[in-house]
């Protein structure tokens, strides 16, 4: 079992509202490991299965979040939970 980091810069003019939230969550959900999002890197980071908690840290154009992935394939998780929240709209 691996941990993974991986920082990026939200683009979105929007940040990270409502369907993007819930677009991350479910792929945090479903990819079998623990995922977690913070605003800050090294700041604790909330539970990334839930929309809620993602949405609760308040994600605008222009800020740094940090996922953190723990579990079997976590390189991988944390690409494609990347991409999900740097696709373009």
């Amino acid at each position: 079992m691996a941990t993974v980091t991986r920082t990026t810069l939200i683009t979105d003019p929007v940040g990270i509202h409502a369907r993007p939230a819930s677009e991350f969550s479910q792929a945090a959900a479903s990819s079998g490991c623990k995922v977690t999002i913070s605003k800050e890197a090294g700041k604790p980071g909330v539970d990334a299965s839930s929309i809620l908690m993602v949405m609760s840290l308040g994600v605008a154009q222009g800020d740094t979040v940090e996922l953190t992935v723990d579990g079997d394939n976590a390189d991988q998780v944390a690409d494609q939970l990347i991409e999900v929240l740097t696709k373009a709209e």
